[in-house]
């Protein structure tokens, strides 16, 4: 069985894509409503995880349901989600391989590229006081407590599920600043969210084309606003590819031996 880490897009398609090639695969997502999605997409054929697994839930997962090959598709900026599954892989001498969308290309000038939602905190209170959150639920306290935004105005764009929102306002959100919408998003609707709320200054990352980092770039260009750009974090795979051929090729190749 393969086993696909799915947090996102790319994720349930590659899910989807080796069932339809005849492989048996388990998915495993971070939420139920990533649990939904996964499940509209591949049915009742593809065996999903929904709850968290650090190395050693990881590594005992696996050896339960006989994986014979995991393909990394977590989120771009789950560091810790990838360095678990390289581990647990090796601990296991079960392949791994890591698909990594491509990143958006950074044409637009008034981007400053940051290497920590710290930096990027600090970067954001520097370019103005109205700053437009595009970077999740999960790591929204450590700008809401930054001491470089005490004195900012923060909004937060979220996923609209009850959890996520119980997040924004664990954080210190209130209904005012949370804009709760699934996307895509296109460079439309980016610009009059920006102008509705006024932003002055957005901080987001690089989630690549199908993360809608391109219309948000595109947005912020007509308006003339700054960009914080969180950079992904850097690790060492064993194998990484762009592409979903790529995978298949990796799985028969595995399968073969």
């Amino acid at each position: 069985m393969i086993f696909v880490v799915a947090g996102t897009q790319d994720g349930r398609e590659i899910a989807k894509m080796l069932l339809e090639k005849g492989y048996d695969v388990a998915a495993s997502v971070v939420s139920r409503y990533g649990g939904e999605l996964l499940a509209h997409a591949c049915g009742q054929k593809c065996l999903i995880n929904d709850k968290p697994l650090d190395e050693a839930a990881l590594q005992a997962y696996m050896q339960e349901h006989d994986i014979s090959l995991l393909v990394d598709a977590s989120h771009p900026y789950a560091a810790n989600v990838s360095a678990n599954a390289i581990k647990a892989c090796a601990a296991l001498d079960i392949p791994y391989i890591r698909y990594e969308r491509d990143l958006a290309e950074l044409t637009y000038d008034k981007i400053a590229v940051v290497h920590s939602y710290e930096e990027a905190a600090q970067a954001a209170a520097n370019l103005g006081r109205k700053i437009f959150l595009t970077t999740g639920s999960r790591n929204l306290e450590k700008f809401v407590q930054s001491p470089a935004l005490q004195e900012c105005e923060l909004t937060a764009r979220v996923l609209p599920t009850a959890e996520v929102i119980d997040l924004c306002e664990k954080a210190g959100l209130d209904a005012g600043h949370i804009v709760a919408l699934q996307g895509p998003f296109s460079k439309a609707l980016n610009v009059e969210l920006f102008r509705k709320y006024e932003a002055e200054v957005i901080i987001t990352k690089n989630s690549g084309t199908i993360g809608g980092t391109d219309t948000k770039f595109a947005a912020a260009a007509e308006l003339g606003l700054p960009i914080v750009l969180i950079n992904r974090p850097k690790l060492a795979y064993p194998r990484l590819t762009h592409t979903y051929a790529e995978i298949l090729d990796f799985a028969q190749e595995c399968y073969r031996k």
